[in-house]
């Protein structure tokens, strides 16, 4: 069974966009920076994206972050896993998100 059910499903897979130098540079070839659900595989991906911001995805392409091991005084303790997607549109069509960038 799946872990994505009831209302808001394109919500729940898709968790923020991320605005770095390089997720800026990926907009000149239509590709969109997301970071999503650890779960979410990318027929899932592709459907919340086409779902939220109305747009033909091409290609997705997703990777896995491990967390970083942070320390404050003697506790040691670790950031969150977690999974970013690069998303790329059919040609001419823009994610109104990202347009202001």
């Amino acid at each position: 069974m799946s872990k994505f059910t009831g209302e808001l499903l394109a919500y729940k897979i898709i968790k923020r966009p991320i605005f770095t130098e390089k997720a800026n540079d990926l907009l000149t070839w239509n590709t969109y920076v997301f970071e999503v659900s650890k779960d979410a595989n990318k027929f899932q991906i592709r459907h919340a994206i086409e779902e939220i911001f109305g747009v033909k995805v091409t290609k997705v392409n997703t990777s896995n972050y491990l967390g970083k091991m942070r320390r404050v005084r003697k506790q040691v303790g670790k950031t969150p896993d977690w999974k970013k997607a690069m998303i790329t549109v059919a040609q001419g069509q823009v994610i109104p998100l990202f347009e202001g960038m």
